[in-house]
């Protein structure tokens, strides 16, 4: 049978999501802890890889194995065998055609960003961090010029392996939480899918954008040259987190998997 689980994790403590000899991956955690608990040794496919110290609020995987549990046997048995910072949400059988990657319909990310005069302490890997004020109507014009099918060389990192740099941005939400000189940012993507650093490097800009140190309309400058060279540096992993993959309601997924029932709201890092 074939397996859709939903994860959480917090990403600090990892190499990226992908297996890695040196055994400190999420997919390496989730599959020693699927192998106790199913008694047989189990592989993964994820939605959607995730960078060293990057977070995923629902990351989604399949598998397949010949081990008969309940849906809430393998949420509740694998999270015996996790690590404290990562956790099945949900556990969900699937027809032998659904693929993680290839079903998605979208994929979401949020970025949440301290603006604060002193760096983070309790929230450290947790959140980015802009010792400067920033300018939201600014970041909210250079991210209307983001929007649409665009070749995103530019914010493409050089050990990128997508077959195209083309990739249709459909949705930027810039909100601020707080008025005071101390408050959060919420910078929430949506493509049908994102280049390696992709939302590193937006990041970046934006934030120029945000500080003064560029003007909203030197974004689509930054675009049309299709050149890494043209961008701002890539913006720190910390407060990147991973909404998920969106699908098909076809699939039966919960509906913060699914497309229709507009996913899961943002509602903070875990």
């Amino acid at each position: 049978m074939r397996l859709a689980l939903g994860i959480r994790y917090n990403g600090r403590a990892y190499d990226g999501w992908q297996s890695q000899s040196s055994g400190r991956t999420v997919q390496d955690k989730l599959e020693a802890a699927l192998a106790q608990f199913a008694a047989q040794p189990i592989r993964t496919l994820c939605a959607g890889r995730t960078d060293a110290g990057v977070h995923a609020l629902m990351q989604v995987v399949h598998f397949d194995t010949t081990a008969i549990r309940e849906p809430f046997s393998w949420a509740r048995g694998t999270n015996r065998f996790l690590p404290d910072d990562i956790a099945v949400q949900w556990a969900h059988p699937v027809p032998d055609e659904f693929h993680c990657r290839a079903s998605a319909l979208a994929r979401r990310y949020v970025y949440v960003l301290s603006q604060s005069p002193v760096r983070p302490s309790l929230d450290a890997g947790r959140v980015g961090w802009s010792m400067r004020p920033l300018d939201g109507d600014a970041m909210r014009a250079a991210a209307a010029l983001l929007i649409g099918q665009h070749d995103f060389t530019s914010f493409r990192a050089s050990a990128c392996q997508a077959r195209s740099p083309v990739k249709d941005l459909r949705r930027i939400e810039i909100t601020r939480v707080g008025d005071s000189e101390r408050c959060r940012w919420h910078f929430e993507f949506e493509a049908d899918a994102f280049l390696h650093h992709m939302i590193r490097n937006l990041m970046g800009c934006l934030l120029r954008v945000g500080r003064g140190d560029a003007p909203p309309e030197w974004i689509s400058q930054v675009l049309a040259a299709r050149s890494r060279d043209a961008a701002a540096p890539t913006f720190s992993a910390d407060g990147l987190y991973f909404m998920g993959p969106l699908y098909d309601a076809k699939w039966g997924l919960p509906d913060e998997a699914t497309l229709q029932a507009g996913g899961a709201p943002y509602d903070g890092p875990p």
